[in-house]
């Protein structure tokens, strides 16, 4: 037996179209599994479909609100009528917003509420409600596997970006209470578990890190690779190690973790 088996998996990913979830699917497929993505938006999902299906024809894809049950509940039976079945849950759909960061030249006084209101809703609710709706359909088969994204800003205080790591640190909190909750009612075959990127650059922390106008880090970005023992950022097919080991039935016995990939960051003292 292949602990490792992606073949028969149906997997499905919130922000589908996203940088992160585009990775995550375009790895899946290249491993046999039939991944569906989800995103808010007509082009963003025919964008990568028509991407994805130079990879695989296992791919398919619809428009979903994340923050809308009805919106996940009609894609839902769409799916189910298609696919019969969802095995894997990834909700990658998230980010951020510049008024909910704080500048540098501002404190916490300066946050824009609304802004990190709707940060809190795309990161928290954006992953409850799928997890909720789509999580329905594996407890009819006692088996799936959902999979939440954190961040090390949700384990300890990573300056300035304080609506993310707040609604990353309920994340954590979410998916072990999730996890606790699923396999106490319905059994051992339903698993919840999280990653927890480190730093890698990306478009919406770009700016954080590099300046745009040298290349350099900033002195954000220094600070960072200073405490980050492996010394550099990450990349983003880092990510897929772990995610194909919680995919499947290697993981049959996790639940409740959240598994940091940073490259030491997490353990570093900074001493």
């Amino acid at each position: 037996m292949n602990l490792f088996e992606l073949e028969n998996k149906v997997i499905l990913i919130t922000g589908g179209g996203g940088v992160l979830g585009g990775q995550m699917a375009k790895y899946l497929l290249s491993n046999g599994a039939t991944v569906i993505i989800l995103d808010y938006k007509d082009d963003i999902v025919n964008s990568a479909l028509d991407s994805l299906n130079k990879i695989s024809k296992k791919v398919d894809g619809f428009v979903c609100n994340v923050l809308e049950e009805k919106s996940l509940q009609e894609v839902s039976d769409k799916i189910i009528k298609k696919f019969n079945k969802i095995d894997v849950l990834i909700n990658a759909a998230g980010g951020n917003m510049p008024g909910a960061t704080i500048g540098v030249d501002q404190t916490i006084f300066d946050v824009n509420i609304e802004h990190f209101k709707k940060v809190v809703d795309l990161n928290l609710f954006g992953s409850i409600l799928p997890a909720l709706v789509f999580g329905k359909e594996m407890v009819k088969n006692n088996k799936g596997v959902i999979i939440n994204i954190s961040s090390m800003t949700a384990q300890s205080a990573v300056t300035r970006v304080v609506g993310y790591s707040a609604s990353k640190a309920a994340i954590d909190n979410f998916t072990k209470w999730l996890s606790t909750e699923l396999a106490l009612k319905f059994g051992e075959g339903l698993r919840v578990n999280a990653i927890a990127p480190g730093f890698f650059i990306g478009n919406q922390n770009r700016d954080l890190l590099i300046n745009k106008e040298t290349g350099a880090y900033t002195d954000r970005g220094n600070t960072i690779i200073q405490n980050t023992p492996m010394k550099r950022f990450g990349e983003e097919e880092e990510l897929n190690g772990t995610i194909h080991f919680l995919c499947t039935e290697a993981s049959k016995f996790v639940t409740g973790v959240v598994i940091p990939i940073d490259g030491g960051f997490s353990a570093f003292s900074g001493v």
